[in-house]
């Protein structure tokens, strides 16, 4: 008993911390995510063409393809950016100000940027993809013992040990330790922009930002709340819905025992107009009515609801900032 209720709090423990830090593991899970997939592909599919005129192509389009390509997708993973997009589309921005643009900038890129930025770390950290496509620019002059008048054809075959001839396979170790070096340096330099960029972005939030630490943190507990609430009541929402209606049409409806005892539950809901959706849907940025805080599009939407006023309702759910 005792070894099961340790247990037990253990396991309770580990929910609520990864429930409190989800934001931190998923860009952990990114991060090696990357990794493994730029390993892989370092190991299985990486082969350097030893070509002058295409290493250079080929290095570039391995350090930064992928990388755009990961950036896109996050792009279109983040809700924010549909959020901004309908925004725009249906309230034209009017209200956004550089404060407002800043914020909406530094949430989408919070997550987006994480896994194009591990890759461009990896590959130069590495450094396999920057010697193959600097390998043909190496001045043979620069290397001591190097028979000289040898063209860039013969550059570019240096990191194809097998394909370069007998008597310059000796510089070979010597040109790759050289790009590397370049290679990790840039990535090391990268590493250290990009730790000095979200200081600062961290520290500018932290000084224009209204609230106190600890509120922000209920904030973001609130916002992930509220999500996870109104995906999971949309869904029963829609399965409700659509049961009455299917019921309508057929005279009877085929449910699961779950499904029949909500629907006994709530006996019948009704569509939502399309005002009310495009209320909650979109940017929102922190506002207070009366000194009390409203932390999202729906708490907003349910304070003026409770007064009954339809144009102040419709003028604060058009205010962005």
């Amino acid at each position: 008993m005792a070894a099961a209720a340790f247990i037990t709090e253990h396991l309770k423990f580990m929910l609520v911390f990864f429930k409190n830090n989800d934001v931190a593991i998923l860009n952990g899970l990114i991060v090696l995510g990357t990794v493994a997939c730029h390993t892989a592909y370092t190991l299985f599919a990486f082969h350097c063409p030893c070509s002058s005129g295409r290493n250079y192509l080929y290095g570039l389009a391995v350090i930064g393809a992928p990388a755009l390509a990961l950036f896109l997708i996050g792009i279109m993973m983040n809700r924010n950016t549909w959020n901004l997009l309908f925004e725009c589309r249906l309230r034209k921005c009017q209200n956004l100000s550089r404060v407002a643009a800043f914020a909406l900038l530094r949430a989408m890129m919070d997550q987006t940027i994480v896994a194009p930025l591990t890759w461009l770390i990896i590959s130069f950290l590495r450094g396999h993809a920057y010697a193959c496509a600097l390998s043909e620019f190496i001045d043979p002059r620069t290397l001591e013992g190097f028979p000289q008048g040898q063209r860039s054809e013969v550059m570019a075959k240096l990191p194809c040990v097998e394909s370069v001839p007998t008597v310059l396979q000796s510089f070979c170790a010597e040109i790759d330790r050289r790009l590397k070096y370049e290679s990790q340096l840039i990535g090391w330099l990268l590493v250290a922009g990009m730790s000095l960029a979200v200081f600062i972005i961290l520290c500018v939030k932290r000084c224009s930002s209204p609230l106190s630490y600890q509120q922000e943190d209920y904030w973001s507990q609130y916002c992930s709340h509220e999500k996870t609430l109104l995906q999971r009541t949309t869904s029963v929402h829609a399965r409700l819905l659509a049961a009455q209606n299917v019921k309508s049409f057929f005279g009877f409806v085929a449910l699961e025992k779950e499904d029949k005892e909500e629907l006994m539950e709530h006996q019948r809901v009704n569509p939502i107009c399309n005002t009310d959706w495009n209320r909650i849907t979109g940017v929102y940025l922190y506002r207070e009515k009366n000194g009390l805080p409203l932390y999202s599009r729906l708490n907003k939407w349910a304070t003026y609801s409770q007064e009954n006023s339809t144009e102040t309702l419709e003028k604060e759910m058009d205010v962005l900032s």
